[in-house]
């Protein structure tokens, strides 16, 4: 196989640090920048909404350019965001950081996911895509852990200068060894969202959407929970973050396992219900130590394996343009990150953050509701008419 994927796989790593990680700070960033934790949840907010929407756009405008010059390009702007952060003397400036970072990081993340699907012949391309995927749970398992133990070592700055230096390092594997890639022409944006006609493809879109809505809400503050309620310091924070991380790659293994062995609508049922019930029983966990851990490992593990086998779902009932659909899929998935970032700001503004768990499950409600209209046979009929 093309060597040139595990390139890929470290950009993605790389970006994915950037994307999660601010979670883990933001009592760090508030008190430094004097904000309160709900406007310091925005970074998320406006960073996954930019990660959104900027993907599918960029893709389009940038159809006809040379895929390495397209990637150092947006590599010398993840870059630029990235510098932009670490020197931000308040708020509003590291807002436009998060900006820049999300938007040439969603394109990042787009090219090595196409770029690895036709750089390696047919026979290797699941494969390919498997390793790029591979950098991005990596983050999470250890990039995130090892970004808040540089955090709460040496502020929040620190991680985004360790993530500087990976991106001057993954800009001079690109320059050095990536060569030049012929650009694959793109799927117009018109056209994507034209595939949304069918009810059932628009339904389980909707469902990502609120299943990330309702998972952000809480975890996306999941930092000032266990600070705040649980008064765990900083090295268990992040040993807190290094079990869901772990958990989280499982299940999404396990997920794809399941979607495979009973299908994956029932899967998506059952996966989503007791996504649900654990998110909301969180807080009620938190009296013990082992019992909260414990809910955390179930939780992490059904956050990630509801994901494959959605795009499971979205293959069988649209095979022909199951492509078009993983791409808004993952605009669907950054919009609810973005959205439950703002409703679990607003809790902890208003409320507490204890309730953020619970105001987060009446979205996953929500998504059960959704995503069990989808494969209503009423809805299968509407489908096959249209």
């Amino acid at each position: 196989m093309d060597k040139r994927i595990y390139l890929l796989a470290i950009i993605s790593f790389v970006v994915g640090m950037v994307e999660l990680i601010i979670g883990g700070l933001l009592d760090l960033v508030a008190l430094d920048l004097d904000v309160g934790l709900g406007q310091a949840g925005l970074l998320i907010t406006v960073f996954s909404l930019a990660f959104a929407i900027a993907a599918p756009v960029l893709l389009t405008l940038t159809v006809k350019m040379e895929r390495s010059r397209l990637m150092m390009i947006s590599l010398a702007v993840f870059l630029a965001g990235n510098i932009v952060a670490v020197f931000s003397p308040f708020y509003g400036v590291l807002l436009v950081g998060r900006i820049l970072s999300a938007a040439s990081g969603s394109l990042l993340i787009a090219l090595c996911m196409t770029m690895a699907s036709y750089i390696v012949s047919e026979e290797y391309r699941a494969r390919a895509i498997g390793i790029v995927f591979m950098g991005i749970s990596a983050s999470l398992v250890l990039g995130v852990p090892i970004g808040l133990m540089l955090g709460n070592a040496f502020g929040w700055r620190a991680p985004f200068v360790l993530i500087s230096a990976l991106t001057l390092l993954s800009m001079a594997g690109v320059y050095f060894f990536l060569g030049k890639v012929a650009p694959k022409p793109a799927v117009p944006v018109g056209v994507q969202l034209k595939t949304l006609k069918s009810r059932k493809i628009a339904l389980i879109q909707i469902t990502s959407f609120l299943l990330m809505t309702g998972h952000l809400a809480f975890y996306g503050y999941l930092t000032p929970f266990l600070k705040m309620k649980m008064d765990l310091d900083g090295n268990w924070v992040s040993i807190v973050y290094l079990i869901f991380g772990i958990a989280a790659v499982i299940g999404g293994g396990l997920g794809g396992h399941l979607a495979d062995r009973f299908g994956a609508k029932s899967v998506i049922l059952t996966l989503v219900a007791m996504f649900g019930i654990t998110l909301f029983a969180l807080p009620f966990a938190a009296f013990s130590l082992p019992v909260f851990l414990v809910t955390v490992v179930i939780w992490s593990m059904l956050s990630w394996a509801v994901t494959p086998a959605i795009h499971s779902y979205l293959i069988e009932v649209t095979p022909e343009t199951s492509d078009i659909q993983q791409t808004l899929n993952n605009s669907a998935v950054h919009m609810g990150m973005a959205f439950g970032s703002m409703i679990g700001g607003i809790m902890i503004e208003t409320t507490s953050v204890e309730y953020n768990a619970a105001a987060g499950s009446i979205f996953i409600i929500l998504a059960l509701g959704t995503a069990a209209l989808s494969m209503a046979k009423k809805v299968t009929r509407t489908a096959a008419a249209e």
